[in-house]
């Protein structure tokens, strides 16, 4: 039996196409992921991502284990703010990727990928050893994502706050449309401007709101957008998926994601063989790729050759771009060829077609 957000009626409503997403019956798509994508980036698209996890960590000891727990540095935090990093087993391995939120000074809310919930907390019980109160929240939590340039002017039709006043990665306790204590996030996954809507079932009802939501952004053109558009929105915006581009054989140096991991924080789990992994140099990375023929779609698992003939890497995630209106891809390639500018060949249904490997991202708003 699949798991249903409580926006699960008004997607049915408004006659989504749904499908199964880690276990959640999910949207895909609405009107077409080509429209939906194109409304995130030139208006704004209403996107329901409660299958996503929250985990509470509380107590005088919390921030020592999310320190320990995470690459990134915790203490970087104060109430109000947010970073984006890591988790890895203690040989290296990404866990999962995931934002920390700091509520209070001794309370943190660790947002993790839907497919890792479970395996999260566990992960985070075992890390803790009884030094702080762990709570999974996820099924209490509905998550809101309203992402592109008109989102400030809509948002702001709810609340009497200025939400074009909140930093990226900061956040607010906001009253929207007559619901209090909805936490307002600057953040999101589409490379866009953009907020992150997360409101306790209990006390909004997040179907009501959704759709007060889609009322006040009529007059921009926002629009309900799927998983579909979310996913080459990402991609466009060169951010890694789990599952795809990371899991728990890459680390986050060959993911790309040196800069999550702070080396003179202290101790962190996986410190110790990141540190070896930085020493040898990665045997591969985390690249860019954009199809030279517009028509060409690599996808994940297609292999990646160099002129030779040699296979050099493999594709994680790929789609078509409706910015570049070319086919585009992340990949693992060998080192020595993950630099932009070198021509590879990735193989589509058993035929091969030339590349550029590229810097990533693919698309940055202006």
């Amino acid at each position: 039996m699949l798991k249903k957000t409580p926006l699960f009626e008004v997607h049915r409503s408004h006659n989504a196409r749904l499908v199964d997403f880690s276990g959640f019956e999910m949207p895909v798509q609405y009107k077409g992921i080509s429209e939906e994508h194109r409304t995130v980036r030139r208006a704004a698209g209403l996107f329901d991502v409660s299958h996503m996890g929250e985990i509470l960590v509380r107590g005088d000891l919390s921030s020592e284990v999310v320190q320990e727990l995470i690459t990134n540095d915790v203490n970087r935090l104060s109430p109000g703010k947010a970073l984006y990093t890591v988790m890895c087993r203690d040989n290296g391995g990404i866990v999962d990727d995931l934002l920390v939120y700091c509520l209070e000074s001794n309370e943190y809310m660790l947002v993790v990928n839907a497919s890792n919930i479970q395996k999260d907390f566990e992960w985070i019980l075992q890390v803790n050893r009884g030094r702080a109160e762990i709570s999974n929240m996820s099924d209490e939590i509905a998550l809101i994502a309203l992402q592109g340039p008109s989102s400030p002017e809509i948002l702001s039709r709810m609340t009497t706050e200025n939400p074009e006043a909140i930093p990226g990665f900061e956040f607010r306790s906001l009253q929207l449309a007559g619901y209090g204590n909805v936490l307002v996030s600057a953040t999101g996954y589409t490379g866009e401007k953009g907020y992150e809507l997360y409101c306790n079932i209990r006390h909004v009802n997040v179907c009501d709101l959704w759709e007060k939501i889609m009322d006040a952004g009529k007059e921009f053109g926002l629009a309900p957008c799927g998983l579909g558009a979310r996913d080459t929105l990402r991609l466009e915006a060169g951010l890694a998926l789990y599952g795809n581009d990371l899991d728990e054989t890459t680390n986050p140096l060959e993911a790309g994601m040196s800069w999550l991991v702070k080396w003179d924080k202290g101790e962190f789990r996986g410190k110790d063989a990141l540190m070896k992994a930085r020493e040898q140099g990665p045997a591969r990375k985390l690249t860019g790729l954009v199809m030279k023929e517009s028509k060409k779609i690599p996808r994940k698992g297609y292999p990646v050759y160099e002129k030779s003939g040699q296979v050099i890497g493999e594709v994680t995630s790929g789609c078509h771009s409706f910015e570049l209106e070319k086919g585009i891809a992340m990949a693992y390639l060998n080192r020595e060829h993950a630099t932009p500018g070198y021509h590879a060949e990735v193989a589509i249904r058993g035929k091969k077609f030339e590349s550029e490997i590229v810097k990533l991202p693919f698309y940055k708003r202006s």
